[in-house]
């Protein structure tokens, strides 16, 4: 196809589709003539890549050319290629540096000693867990912290299920597209089946009880 269709076919504006093959993010089309080239699916799905690093995962310019170099690396291990794209992701968010922050650092790497996760040294999102502690004691909910083996055994058995679907990708490129999208929007996902689940058990625990109806823990459905 000529790029004008792959324009069409992807989404993405030709001068785009310029701009990422003079960066190396896309290998250029084959050339026909001196002023035209051919391109086929594999064009087509590399942009698709590059647009969910770019636009869900947040990724910049650079860090696609790393996860994309990755990628490409056939002597690149698998986990190796997936860590690369789950590391992309900018971390959640970070607490200001001090004591406080300084202690949830030291709980986080009680943390994945407690529980055996081999993690890397330096994983930007135990920097985001750290932060995170941090803000709930600095408002007064240190207390939250203390739950933070049950969110754990959660996360566990949610990040099986998700390496269970990246896994069955079987392309590469699929495979890293499937970690970042699982990443961002598993994540906004997971966090909205939790407010939903907030309100189910709300009613439950306090709303059948101002109606009379049995109080948690006896009989109320589910408890």
């Amino acid at each position: 196809m000529r790029i004008g269709e792959l324009s069409r076919r992807s989404g993405v504006p030709v001068p785009t589709i310029k701009f990422y093959v003079r960066e190396r993010l896309l290998p250029a089309g084959e050339l026909t003539s001196p002023n035209q080239a051919d391109y086929g699916p594999d064009h087509e799905r590399r942009l698709r890549l590059i647009r969910v690093l770019l636009e869900v995962g947040g990724l910049s310019l650079a860090a696609i050319g790393e996860v994309l170099e990755a990628a490409d690396d056939p002597e690149q291990p698998v986990i190796r290629v997936l860590g690369r794209a789950a590391e992309g992701v900018p971390p959640l968010g970070e607490g200001e540096a001090g004591p406080e922050l300084e202690h949830a650092r030291e709980d986080v790497a009680e943390l994945l000693r407690r529980r055996g996760w081999q993690v890397d040294e330096g994983a930007s999102a135990a920097e985001s867990l750290a932060g995170v502690i941090a803000a709930l004691r600095g408002v007064g909910h240190g207390g939250l912290v203390d739950l933070i083996d049950v969110y754990a055994d959660a996360a566990e058995t949610v990040a099986g299920a998700d390496l269970d679907y990246v896994m069955s990708r079987v392309a590469r490129e699929e495979l890293v597209e499937g970690v970042v999208v699982g990443t961002v929007l598993g994540e906004a996902m997971f966090g909205a089946l939790r407010r939903l689940a907030h309100e189910d058990v709300s009613v439950r625990r306090y709303e059948s009880r101002g109606a009379g109806g049995p109080l948690a823990g006896e009989g109320a459905p589910g408890a």
